[in-house]
């Protein structure tokens, strides 16, 4: 398998994506009849597989063949012959709800992945008494959007029942199921103060005696590990997916300030978009040409300027973008 360098290769069209053995090098050639070289044989196609398990207990699935996320959903559920939308979430190497772990842009060839999946339905009122409610919100990018962090004191933190990795499936009625998280959070914030409304939600199904299924075994060989490859599957949320190196150290910890700052600005927490804003600041000499690039591509989101001017001084100049 070739590797790619930062910007990525594209998985071959038409071609499953798996992960496992291509053609050993070195493999000798048949000879040619009478001097003429014989055709090359085929090139193996490198296999892109992935294991997978529901996250409250099932037995090891394999999927492949997935370029987004949305087909990515698609394949776990056919594994499990569930629906696509039963799926909230995925997190990488942990059944639990494990929100540093979510599946996000990108997947280790050697992640195990974890599904999990609609379980209660709860409703709860809440009265906005200050004007954030303390939630931060992400979306699965199959259209939906869930808890992400509830602030410690916040309003919502004083509702017990409202938990991390619930799904926000309505508000005061309102079925919210198709819209991005910072719609939601936008929503959210423009509600008014001293008027109560209702929050229609959906836990993850939690395990009960199925514990064993997630133990290390022959059976489930990615269990547990983290992913030691250099390399990684990039999903986007348009586009084919890529392989891609390993972010560097710089690239992560810039997306971390990044995604800090979309929390502090929108009330989102997104690390493929924050990846996304990195890449575009680097390419970027300014803040004004970064606000420029932003828009092209990312307009629906309607950044700030001063929010724009802290996303560059954080990946160009990072430490005067620290506190």
């Amino acid at each position: 398998m070739r590797r790619a360098g930062r910007h990525g290769r594209q998985a071959p069209e038409g071609s499953p994506m798996e992960t496992g053995v291509g053609q050993e090098l070195g493999t000798p050639e048949p000879p040619g009849v009478e001097g003429i070289p014989a055709p090359r044989p085929p090139r193996t196609r490198p296999r892109l597989v992935f294991h997978t398990q529901l996250a409250h207990g099932s037995p090891t699935g394999c999927i492949e063949g997935f370029t987004n996320v949305k087909e990515l959903y698609a394949k776990i559920a056919e594994v499990f012959s569930i629906s696509p939308t039963e799926i909230l979430f995925c997190t990488l190497n942990t059944h639990k709800v494990d929100m540093q772990k979510l599946l996000g842009g990108q997947i280790g060839l050697e992640d195990f992945i974890f599904a999990h999946v609609r379980g209660e339905t709860k409703e709860v009122e809440v009265t906005k008494t200050e004007d954030a409610l303390g939630l931060t919100i992400t979306d699965n990018g199959a259209g939906y959007a869930f808890i992400k962090r509830i602030k410690e004191g916040s309003i919502i933190n004083r509702i017990q029942t409202v938990c991390v990795g619930d799904s926000i499936e309505a508000i005061n009625d309102h079925t919210i199921v198709g819209c991005r998280h910072y719609e939601v959070a936008r929503m959210l914030r423009e509600l008014p103060r001293a008027q109560p409304f209702t929050l229609r939600l959906v836990q993850p199904k939690k395990a009960f005696d199925m514990i064993g299924q997630r133990t290390r075994s022959s059976k489930s060989p990615g269990d547990g590990r983290a992913a030691s490859g250099k390399e990684t599957l990039r999903l986007r949320v348009q586009g084919p997916a890529m392989l891609e190196e390993r972010p560097s150290p710089f690239e992560e910890e810039a997306a971390r300030r990044v995604d800090d700052l979309l929390e502090s600005y929108m009330g989102i927490r997104d690390s493929e978009l924050a990846s996304t804003m990195v890449e575009a600041a680097k390419e970027s000499p300014s803040v004004a040409q970064l606000a420029h690039s932003l828009d092209s591509v990312l307009g629906e989101f309607a950044f700030p300027q001063e929010f724009v001017a802290e996303v560059w001084a954080a990946v160009c100049h990072p430490k005067e973008g620290q506190e």
